[in-house]
């Protein structure tokens, strides 16, 4: 929001994994006092420890000063309740990308929050119209996708329901470049525009490890130095995590019902096996050693 329209000043946040503490990062940093919600306690103990880390890291390198780290921290709390979230403005909802765990927590929240409050969504793939229809307020209700890690990436997709007004729109547009992000939006389409795009080229990557056509150095290198990109697409699938991967694969395949987006066996077999990337230790490569290994 602009300064001359306070209208949103208190921000919940739903779930503290990466991406909910990152956003509550960011928005925090902003001037929003933040309400970070999580049924597991240490989950909550180690998204302030990872924000607060950030920020030091900050402090160090002479980006902000430490009463600003300081500060912006005393505007973050954390709760297991969701009654906390009764004076919220916005609720941004980041728990799994899973579309009836989400819908669980939009019909347990719905009667708690105000009848202006706004809800957003983090997902990076799932139908925001089928969201907002589980909702008491459609036209209140918005994709808001984050790129990770939310602190350091600049962008945010935003998307739009069939029953979004354009007021919501145009406050969640403001908040984002109050965040110092830049906006694109996106017609709500499985994958949007970020996922549709990247996801299955990952997952080409998957087939080529699949067939044979080359290892996940070989790959990793060939798009790194082939293709410019900063990293490859194993490597990017373990830090996204292979559950996130292959579900968004899922979506696409089932919004489209196109063979093209069929989730690679191999993809399947990582998840099935709890090789999730970075997060479980293993993916592609091997996290225990001093540098990550191919791990097959």
């Amino acid at each position: 929001m602009s300064d001359k329209d306070p209208k949103i000043n208190i921000i919940g946040i739903i779930g503290s994994g990466q991406m909910g503490s990152g956003i509550a990062n960011v928005t925090a940093v902003a001037g929003y006092d933040v309400q970070i919600y999580d049924i597991d306690d240490n989950q909550l103990r180690s998204s302030i420890n990872s924000i607060e880390s950030f920020l030091n890291r900050q402090v160090q390198k002479k980006r902000i000063s430490k009463d600003f780290m300081l500060s912006t921290l005393d505007k973050i709390k954390t709760t297991n309740s969701l009654d906390s979230m009764k004076n919220a403005d916005l609720v941004i909802e980041a728990a799994t990308e899973n579309g009836e765990i989400k819908k669980k927590i939009f019909s347990d929240l719905c009667p708690i929050l105000k009848s202006n409050c706004i809800l957003a969504t983090n997902t990076s793939s799932i139908s925001i119209t089928s969201l907002a229809a589980t909702t008491d307020r459609p036209e209140k209700f918005i994709g808001l996708h984050f790129m990770n890690p939310v602190p350091i990436m600049k962008l945010v997709e935003i998307i739009k329901g069939i029953a979004t007004n354009q007021t919501t729109f145009q406050t969640i547009n403001q908040i984002a470049q109050k965040l110092g992000k830049e906006t694109v939006v996106s017609e709500d389409l499985p994958g949007f525009l970020v996922n549709r795009i990247l996801i299955p080229m990952i997952n080409e990557a998957v087939y080529s490890l699949h067939e044979g056509v080359g290892s996940v150095q070989a790959i990793d290198m060939a798009m790194k130095l082939g293709s410019n990109h900063p990293m490859g697409p194993l490597e990017l699938a373990d830090f996204i995590g292979l559950d996130t991967c292959l579900s968004i694969m899922k979506v696409l395949h089932d919004g489209f019902g196109d063979s093209k987006y069929r989730p690679c066996p191999l993809l399947v077999k990582y998840v099935e096996a709890g090789w999730l990337g970075k997060k479980s230790g293993v993916g592609f490569y091997d996290y225990s050693g001093n540098e990550p290994l191919p791990s097959r």
